[in-house]
């Protein structure tokens, strides 16, 4: 039952080929054996998981459960969950018990799905490689060598090691999507406002995006479908409704026009992940799509304008980190401005230090002008961009990382080659648009991701495109080879 994808076992469940007691069970006993090895989780509610499975068996018995009741998930520890820590990876708040649950969360609770606990990632969502943890790196269960990608890569590890059905991510320049495609696994992140961000710890207002991470498009269908929705919380919260999101898997692709950017096919892109993307188009021709070349011209600077844009939104958003309210606190004090440094020096990591440093720069008196406020300026002209694109076709495909997941340590004191490890998952998150990566290939022997981007609100095409592709490929069914044994 480990092996069956979410829809395969929300279907299970409903025949009553096994109990989400029995799936639950199955579920912590895997991670008790295979989480010390990936450190993908920092906390595991192995009580309060139990208790929610048995409540879920008496509404599948009853006969009207909602559609993930039993389906055993985890949660990025970004997301506030009642009575339980919320650290976001860090000292600064390795002892804060959250007294409330994140609108995402109590979403998927409501909709029947039970909590296994909160997994690991990037401190404060910072980084690409999940190396920044306070709880130490996570391993890429592919190989334990390498990194799983980053922020969500707790997420990632623990949906392709099959520690839990699914699990949520958050994705602020790619952060869904880049450790999806180096784990072979789907992972989307929805239109900006699609998703609450209600009870999710801020890195970067304007750009961090609440999203599902599992096996295949078809479990993000159902997912998306129990975590969209507005929410009067979330001032960034869009009043739109929700589309039936599993209805629309099936559509025929004929006639399709997929866009192919020449930025995303650039000299940067290792020649064997390349062809197995080019691949992947292929296989959408034969479904029907019409594939059209197409330039993004202002692609380059994606890089450059995120890199100000969401550390100056890192600076003010963890301002509130001072050692006096709630968090990590200096002990002993001389007075406030020592409780203010020594805390703040103590409780956070270098690359949050990092990017505080140098978002406080970039918003600093006689420096605005020169960094932030030309970072938005070219932010809406990479908007622009994808906004001209969609003119000519109906969605972009690319790859989702410029390589398959490389060692533990290889770049960690190399900021700017890290940073470029996102090169192609940034813009959608500038443009606020929706993206998802999905498996379609492995070099040497480590998975890579097919990348589509679309329209504002457009996450249905998304998904059925990438539905689409896995009913003719069995790249999101290929398994790590311990979690195969």
């Amino acid at each position: 039952m480990l092996d069956q994808t979410l829809t395969e076992q929300a279907a299970a469940l409903r025949r009553g080929d096994y109990s989400a007691t029995e799936l639950t069970a199955a579920y912590l006993a895997r991670i008790g054996a295979r989480n010390a090895a990936l450190n993908a989780f920092i906390t595991v509610t192995a009580g309060a998981a139990h208790q929610a499975a048995a409540a879920a068996d008496a509404a599948l018995a009853g006969g009207e459960a909602p559609p993930l009741t039993g389906i055993p998930i985890a949660h990025k520890d970004i997301f506030c969950t009642d009575g339980v820590r919320t650290s976001c990876a860090s000292r600064m708040l390795d002892n804060f018990i959250a007294p409330y649950d994140a609108t995402v969360v109590r979403r998927l609770a409501a909709a029947g799905a039970v909590m296994l606990g909160k997994t690991n990632m990037d401190e404060f969502a910072m980084g690409s490689s999940n190396e920044t943890s306070f709880y130490g790196p996570v391993r890429n269960p592919w190989d334990p060598d390498r990194v799983p990608g980053g922020s969500s890569g707790g997420s990632a590890a623990a949906v392709a090691a099959g520690l839990c059905s699914a699990a949520t991510g958050t994705d602020t320049g790619g952060s869904i999507r880049q450790p999806a495609a180096l784990t072979g696994i789907c992972g989307l992140k929805p239109t900006y406002g699609r998703v609450s961000r209600y009870g999710m710890i801020a890195f970067a207002s304007s750009l961090d995006q609440a999203g599902p991470m599992a096996r295949s498009a078809a479990d993000l269908a159902l997912l998306l479908q129990a975590m969209a929705g507005f929410d009067e919380r979330d001032s960034t919260s869009i009043d739109r409704p929700v589309p039936d999101y599993p209805a629309a898997l099936e559509a025929p692709l004929t006639g399709l026009r997929i866009g192919l950017p020449a930025e995303y096919f650039n000299a940067g892109l290792e020649a064997a992940v390349g062809d197995a993307v080019r691949a992947a188009l292929t296989e959408l021709e034969r479904l029907g799509a019409q594939l059209v070349d197409l330039t993004l011209p202002h692609t380059a600077l994606s890089v450059p304008a995120y890199y100000v844009v969401a550390p100056a939104e890192a600076s003010s958003n963890l301002a509130r980190y001072d050692g006096v309210r709630y968090g990590y606190r200096a002990d002993n004090p001389a007075d406030l401005t020592d409780l203010y440094k020594r805390s703040r020096s103590e409780g956070f990591g270098a690359e949050v230090k990092r990017r505080i440093l140098i978002g406080t720069y970039v918003l600093s008196a006689g420096y605005y002008d020169a960094y932030y406020l030309k970072a938005q300026r070219v932010r809406r002209l990479i908007r622009e961009d994808f906004l001209s694109a969609f003119g000519q076709v109906d969605l972009i495909a690319a790859p989702t990382t410029p390589q398959p997941a490389f060692r533990l340590g290889e770049k960690q004191h190399d900021p700017v080659a890290m940073y470029l490890s996102d090169i192609y998952t940034i813009a959608a998150n500038l443009a606020g648009l929706p993206a998802l990566s999905v498996p379609c290939g492995l070099v040497q022997g480590l998975p890579v991701g097919l990348q589509l981007i679309g329209r504002d609100f457009d996450e249905a095409r998304l998904l059925n495109v990438a539905h689409r592709y896995q009913q003719v490929t069995d790249w999101h069914t290929r398994r790590p080879p311990e979690t195969r044994a």
